[in-house]
């Protein structure tokens, strides 16, 4: 779990430290701005304030169980398999963003596991970090801004939209343990959708019609595994016990059907997911399928919930990187259509914008290349957006973009039941042009259909 603060800080951590048992089972990673001038006194003055060993970062140390790591000064601390790496900043001082930094890695690192805290402190540190966290399903927590010395970077947390819970230092680790230790009552719902059909007084039945009352959109097809964890985050937010309360705490707060759409939306997603998958792209399937279109040298892609728009952009990279090796294909063009259900997921691929940790999957050569490094993100350049139409879709409502050469669905048809799946496969196939390319992710394999690839 990550900890992040900043002017004000120490007070704010002192009051959190003392509420936080000292075997809670998860190791606790602080980082605070420091004034690298001056010794580091940070971890001596928490250690007088908890029971855990408190230790100051060190490259390579093994993050273990009921231990509090302490950012050293001058440095950047990210979390890879479970081992602190420090760096030098790649920015001069008053530039830098260590929080962001240790957010994105713990979001890269743990997903949905990951938790960040944001305690006081001036600036807008740890907000792109925190969304980092959200963006995988992870849990955020923020000092409640009018117990905060300096209360910006709590409160911009909080206006982008990526606080879960909002509490005093002191009140923090208590809601941390509750939202970890909460099992709702929901084993004895129905695990399989076509019983869900059969019993519309079913409370996850209830939730659902609800979700389509107030979105429009339909939830009923997805698969009871995957719509049960994510409402049993927001039941343990909330500190709900039982499902039936859920339902029927929705219909008093619209509010909460707007964040429990949020969360059913989460996708994981990253730059070049399964490289040997783009490799094979790279050099195989995209150069026979620009051979086919000689005449034309136009090719049109969908890229299927596409996220925050990782996935498009490594497929246009991927194109541009084929055509700088063939001679041949100079002068074709490609036109991506990106779509998601996620109006959030689409206002925010349109940034193009993405953490500095995106290094740990994109090379540092295409990261020259193709993106522009700023003080706390990569932004993916101009002529790579300019390929990426984005817009919000819902695949299971919405007419499909046809007339294609290329469909990338790798992490949506995993969470339709199968009966969904079945109807989005024809779909498909309809919208593709003869020699068609469909790439499934490696999870996603229908009825017999190949996961990585098929002609229509």
């Amino acid at each position: 779990m990550g900890i992040g603060a900043s002017a004000g800080g120490l007070e704010a951590l002192n009051q959190f430290l003392a509420q936080t048992p000292a075997d809670t089972g998860m190791a606790w990673i602080v980082v605070q701005h420091l004034d690298p001038t001056k010794k580091a006194l940070l971890p001596e003055l928490l250690q007088r304030v908890t029971a855990m060993p408190v230790q100051e970062a060190a490259h390579g140390m093994v993050i273990k169980a009921n231990h509090l790591y302490v950012i050293r000064p001058d440095t950047e601390l990210t979390v890879v398999n479970g081992v602190l790496k420090l760096a030098l900043p790649s920015e001069p001082r008053g530039m830098r963003l260590p929080v962001n930094v240790l957010f994105s890695s713990l979001a890269t690192s743990f997903g949905e596991r990951a938790i960040s805290v944001v305690l006081s402190g001036m600036g807008s540190d740890g907000t792109l970090g925190t969304q980092a966290i959200k963006a995988v399903g992870g849990l955020s927590l923020v000092q409640q801004p009018d117990s905060a010395l300096f209360d910006s970077m709590p409160n911009s947390v909080i206006n982008a939209g990526f606080a879960d819970i909002i509490a005093t230092p002191a009140e923090l680790p208590g809601r941390i343990l509750a939202v970890i230790a909460h099992k709702p009552e929901v084993q004895q719902l129905p695990q399989d959708n076509a019983e869900l059909a059969d019993t519309p007084s079913d409370a996850l039945q209830q939730v659902v019609v609800q979700l389509q009352r107030h979105t429009r959109h339909d939830f009923s097809a997805y698969k009871s595994s995957t719509l049960l964890r994510r409402i049993e985050r927001r039941m343990a937010i909330h500190a709900i016990e039982s499902l039936p309360d859920y339902a029927a705490f929705l219909p008093d707060n619209p509010q909460e059907i707007d964040l429990l759409f949020k969360e059913l939306l989460i996708g994981v997603t990253s730059f070049f997911r399964e490289p040997a998958v783009w490799q094979h792209l790279s050099e195989v399937v995209l150069p026979e399928l620009l051979q086919h279109h000689m005449d034309s040298k136009t090719i049109r892609a969908w890229s299927v919930g596409c996220s925050t728009g990782e996935e498009a952009c490594s497929l246009a990279i991927t194109f541009c990187e084929v055509l700088e090796r063939h001679s041949e294909f100079e002068g074709f063009s490609l036109q991506i259509f990106a779509s998601d259900l996620s109006l959030d997921a689409i206002t925010s691929a349109r940034r193009g914008q993405y953490p500095l940790s995106i290094a740990e999957h994109v090379s540092a050569e295409r990261l020259q290349q193709f993106f522009i490094r700023h003080d706390n993100c990569y932004q993916i350049k101009q002529a790579v957006r300019d390929m990426i139409l984005y817009a919000q879709h819902d695949v299971i409502l919405d007419a499909p973009f046809t007339r294609l050469d290329f469909i990338v669905c790798r992490n949506l048809l995993i969470y339709f039941d199968t009966a969904l799946q079945r109807r989005l496969l024809p779909l498909f196939h309809y919208s593709l042009r003869e020699k068609g390319i469909l790439l499934l992710g490696s999870s996603a394999v229908v009825a017999g259909l190949l996961p990585c690839r098929c002609g229509t």
